[in-house]
């Protein structure tokens, strides 16, 4: 019998504080990373903190939407 394969999904994680403050004018986008999580272990949001090559600096990526 096959798994549910519904419980690991692919989520988006982007930077908050590059939407937050507007891109800065240097930069031509804002950092984003794909990831999954397990939809029974982790049902609130995802935030991990990553490196934001726009902001030069590690940064708390949220997940969003697709």
């Amino acid at each position: 019998m096959a798994k549910n394969k519904d419980v690991r999904v692919t989520v988006i994680l982007e930077c908050t504080s590059c939407v937050r403050n507007g891109v800065n004018k240097e930069s031509t986008g804002i950092s984003r990373y794909i990831s999954q999580k397990n939809r029974r272990n982790t049902s609130s949001r995802l935030e991990l903190k990553k490196f934001c090559p726009y902001c030069y600096k590690h940064t708390v990526h949220g997940e969003i939407k697709k």
